[in-house]
């Protein structure tokens, strides 16, 4: 019967799933299982489905025989793909890795492009790529009342973890936050310090909407600027939103 392992919608609970799917596949090379996620689960006859929680050994346990088997670059696509928005990438990822074992030279398995999980592997790392770049682009910090500059965006994917380190480099000396709204995910910088990840906190939106007398001046003169570079005659909406979808305007001054 097919073991189906059930586990948080994050890279922490995947880590954890993987690990556990690890633990019971290589020891029996007949066995089959398969990794879901909570809030996108769909029922399949015959399963048998585990309930898995996060845990932080399992995960740090699943990132170290990566890096140890397969290498930094296998890691890195992984570890993005982890990210992506993808129902399927759990089992993606497991089948990447149990390619791994079946090649002379592990630390090569992302060059197996003809094998079907590797090559999803790296999509969905190329999607997040992609999304992470265009969002290092489209970002806009406000600063509020009280001298902090907050960014709101919301992706499809988890990729705040990819922008952050960004911004903690461009504006390493000013207190900011960025809120993922998406998957209620904060980036914290405090001036000269590294940056952390906080999840599962519950913050009052109400208090990042009060922006400084200055924020409201120069969010003005953007939206002045941004009106008087424009060109009548070329303007082409379809070809804006090749370049600028419809789903990442909503929180752009300039669309305001």
């Amino acid at each position: 019967m097919k073991r189906i392992y059930v586990c948080e919608n994050e890279v922490t609970g995947l880590f954890s799933a993987l690990y556990d799917a690890w633990k019971y596949l290589v020891p029996d090379h007949g066995a089959e299982c398969g990794i879901r996620f909570r809030g996108h689960l769909e029922q399949e006859l015959f399963c048998e489905y585990t309930e898995v929680e996060s845990n932080e050994k399992k995960a740090l346990s699943v990132e170290r025989m990566i890096l140890s088997h397969m290498g930094w670059y296998a890691y890195k696509l992984i570890y993005q793909a982890a990210l992506s928005d993808d129902p399927d990438r759990g089992d993606v990822i497991l089948g990447t890795m149990l390619a791994a074992r079946e090649i002379p030279d592990s630390r090569r398995i992302m060059d197996h492009l003809g094998n079907a999980q590797v090559e999803q592997t790296f999509e969905l790392s190329r999607t997040v790529n992609n999304e992470t770049t265009r969002w290092i682009e489209l970002i806009r910090f406000r600063e509020l009342e009280q001298g902090i500059l907050y960014a709101r965006f919301e992706p499809k994917c988890r990729v705040l973890s990819c922008v952050a380190p960004h911004f903690a480099e461009r504006l390493s000396v000013e207190n900011w936050m960025i809120h993922d709204a998406v998957h209620e995910e904060y980036a914290v910088h405090e001036a000269g310090r590294q940056w952390i990840l906080v999840s599962g906190e519950h913050v009052d939106e109400d208090r990042f909407s009060s922006y400084s007398a200055k924020e409201e001046k120069f969010s003005e003169l953007w939206k002045e600027f941004t009106d008087a570079i424009a060109i009548k005659e070329r303007k082409n909406p379809r070809c804006q939103m090749g370049h600028l979808p419809l789903w990442c305007r909503k929180n752009l001054v300039e669309f305001e």
